[in-house]
Parts: C-alpha cells; sequence; structure tokens
C-alpha cells in the first residue's frame, strides 16, 4: 500500500486523538465514585434491612406492651372491688372474708408479677426505639452521603463527556482528510493492537510495541519509498517514519 508521506504523519495525529479517546473511555469507567457508590450501596441495603428489622420489633413489642396493661387492667379492678368489700364490712362471713383477704393478697402478687412484666417490655420497647431511631438517622445520613457522592460523579462524567465530545468531532475531521484505505487498514488494526493502529518510528524503535527493530529490517524501511505504508515486523502496526526515525 502507497500513501502520501504528509497523509502518513497525519496518522500520527490520528492515532493521538483514539488514544485521548480511549483515555477518556477509561477514566470513565475508573472514576473512583463508581466503587464507592456500589460500596454504599452495600451498606445502605444493609442498614435499611436492620431498619426495617428495628422498625418490625417495635411494632411487636408496641403491641406486647398494650397486651400486658390490658392483663393488668382486670386484675386490678378486681383488686380494688375485693379491698372496697372487705372495707366497708359488706362480707360477714368469717371464711367468706378470710378467702377474699387471701385472694386480695394473692391479687397483690399477680399485679406485681405482671407490672414487673410490663416495666421489662418497656424497657426493651425503649431500646428498640433507640436502636430504629439511630437506624433511620444512619438510613438518612447514608441517602445524603449517596447524594452528594452521585452528583460528583455526574459532575465529572458530564466534564469527561463533553471532551470525548470534542475528541470525536476532530477524529471525523482528520479522518475525514486520510486516504480512505489508509484509514480502513488503520481501523481494521486498532482492535487487535491495543487501540494502537499505528506507531512512529523513532529511533530505529517501533513505538507500538517497544522493540527495537533489527539491522536487516531498518535497512528494508530505509530503502523503501516515501510514500510505502511500511507495517512492523513485530507487531504488525502501520509504521510511520519521521525525522526522528534514525534511518
Amino acid at each position: 500500500m502507497r500513501a502520501d508521506p504528509h497523509a502518513q504523519l497525519e496518522l500520527l495525529d490520528l492515532q493521538a486523538v483514539d488514544t485521548t479517546l480511549a483515555q477518556l473511555a477509561h477514566r470513565r469507567k475508573s472514576l473512583p465514585e463508581h466503587a464507592q457508590l456500589a460500596a454504599l450501596d452495600q451498606r445502605q441495603a444493609a442498614v435499611s434491612s436492620d431498619l426495617v428489622a428495628a422498625q418490625v420489633a417495635v411494632s411487636d413489642l408496641e403491641l406486647e406492651q398494650s397486651k400486658a396493661e390490658a392483663d393488668l387492667t382486670p386484675v386490678r379492678e378486681r383488686l380494688v372491688r375485693n379491698q372496697k368489700r372487705i372495707g366497708d364490712g359488706t362480707v360477714a362471713d368469717p371464711k367468706a372474708l378470710a378467702g377474699l383477704v387471701d385472694e386480695v393478697e394473692h391479687l397483690k402478687k399477680r399485679i406485681s408479677d405482671l407490672e414487673d412484666n410490663e416495666l421489662e417490655v418497656m424497657q426493651r420497647l425503649e431500646d428498640a426505639v433507640a436502636l430504629r431511631d439511630r437506624l433511620e438517622t444512619a438510613v438518612s445520613e447514608l441517602r445524603t452521603e449517596r447524594e452528594a457522592l452521585v452528583a460528583r460523579r455526574d459532575e465529572q462524567l458530564v466534564a469527561l463527556d463533553e471532551q470525548a465530545r470534542e475528541a470525536q468531532q476532530e477524529r471525523a475531521q482528520r479522518a475525514g482528510g486520510l486516504p480512505a484505505d489508509l484509514l480502513a487498514l488503520y481501523d481494521k488494526l486498532r482492535p487487535g493492537h491495543g487501540g494502537v493502529g499505528a506507531a512512529e518510528l523513532r529511533a530505529r524503535r517501533c513505538t507500538g510495541c517497544q522493540l527495537e527493530l533489527n539491522a536487516a529490517d531498518l535497512r528494508g524501511y530505509a530503502a523503501a519509498a516515501d510514500d510505502e505504508v511500511l507495517r512492523c515486523e513485530e507487531c504488525g502496526r502501520i509504521l510511520v517514519r519521521t525525522p526522528n526515525s534514525g534511518l
């Protein structure tokens, strides 16, 4: 293949633009915010799961407290009635009165046990509410942190996308000025060579594979016509001669 030497030099400029585009794409994918968001989402999911469990626990304990209070009410009412009967002297039979006194003592013991149970439930509920509140605060803080992180990521993506658009425009302009067959070969080589389809021959070395060329290859390159499109014997990339080639 033959191509004007100036067109071959312009191919290096196109390669520089394509390298810039590849770097921008890599930077876009490797922004630290991507990994930070992934880790934050995991934390947020775990804390949200804990919050749901805490909310369920609070709800269950509220029901348990209501039941404990409901269990106490009839026992307290019965105690008040019995104490009133004992106090107003309406129970004349000594045996019945003794039974009533025994029942009052039993009711007092029952009330004490129920109150102890209610206090224990109230303490558990207080602890559960405190945990739920802490988790709600944590979820809110994580949400705020995520919003800030997304905003920072998106700001960088917008800037990178703008640079990529400008580079794409430059690429279109440069590619449009190249011979179609030279451009086609270049575009065909790029995917299989790490995105580098054309490299400069500099100081007797291919800047694509970074290998120093042997004397026989260098003599062949030196003898080639100026418009001949050279290929690196080591990596197969288009090899562009410049004043720094050392030929």
